[in-house]
């Protein structure tokens, strides 16, 4: 399989045919949690499910909602989902794709390269006839895993404090940027100078990706030197980051994002429409 950040359900099909198939794994999740139900009503066939609260996150707390697992669990987590050094990994969720993209992103994180989004997800698959699989599949277990975090990069509270971070990009709804409604979080706005640019921004009305030169005019705001992206809890975000690389642009992610932001109450907020 092509290592490429993103796959069509073409190319998906013809990866399944082969001699090797790749590692799938199904992130389906929404804001409320996990969706195993859905995975066990109809799944692409062979594919895994993977609890993005439990497999792709530690527990909520002081980092945030949705920070990075340890590199030790993660590790586990791998090799229990079957994820090996040579084998191939396709992740998909049931739109608008956040899931997907965190899956990829924290396995491009830990060092696995051989990973990509099934673009437009689910629907894509079924759209094109894709088949459909019920019940659970047991994964195959692997010894093979090794984590090595530092595959694509991070940045902290403080390299947003100093600038190190460069520009910041904003990944939430645009009424959540502006701080006119907040859903989850204690605090609404946003972190002064961050760009919106919501995920919306880069998908066709089908949930697919633009192409690149398309997500290159989205993304421009962090074209001019270093940039991070940042959402609610570093999910949403990991969208933009897996954008940028379809464009050929290379973007930080701040793991903790506005859930880990606000717990500090010496950090500014800015609202309204202006970076601030």
């Amino acid at each position: 399989m092509p290592q490429r950040a993103v796959i069509d359900t073409a190319d998906l099909a013809a990866a399944l045919a082969a001699p090797r198939p790749p590692l799938l794994l199904d992130v389906r999740w929404t804001l409320a949690g996990a969706d195993p139900a859905s995975y066990r009503a109809g799944h692409v066939p062979g594919a895994v499910f993977c609890d993005l609260d439990a497999d792709l996150a530690a527990p909520p707390g002081e980092g945030g909602r949705h920070p990075l697992p340890t590199p030790a669990d993660l590790e586990r987590t791998l090799r229990r989902l079957g994820v090996a050094p040579d084998r191939d990994v396709v992740a998909y969720d049931g739109g608008p794709g956040a899931a997907a993209a965190r899956a990829w992103w924290v396995l491009r994180w830990a060092g696995h390269e051989r990973v990509a989004v099934l673009d437009g997800g689910l629907p894509a698959w079924v759209a094109a006839g894709g088949a459909l699989e019920a019940g659970d599949v047991v994964p195959v277990a692997t010894p093979d895993a090794v984590v090595r975090p530092g595959g694509l990069p991070t940045v902290t509270a403080d390299d947003v404090l100093s600038g190190r971070a460069g520009t910041l990009v904003d990944a939430r709804a645009a009424e959540r940027y502006r701080g006119e409604v907040e859903p989850v979080d204690p605090v609404a706005g946003h972190i002064p100078g961050a760009v919106s640019v919501p995920t919306t921004a880069l998908y066709d009305a089908d949930g697919r990706l633009l192409p690149a030169e398309a997500l290159a005019v989205v993304l421009e705001p962090a074209t001019h030197g270093p940039a991070a992206a940042y959402c609610g809890s570093g999910v949403t975000a990991a969208q933009v980051v897996l954008a940028a690389d379809v464009a050929g642009l290379r973007l930080a992610l701040y793991p903790g994002s506005w859930s880990h932001w606000v717990t500090d109450p010496s950090r500014p907020v800015a609202t309204g429409a202006e970076p601030g």
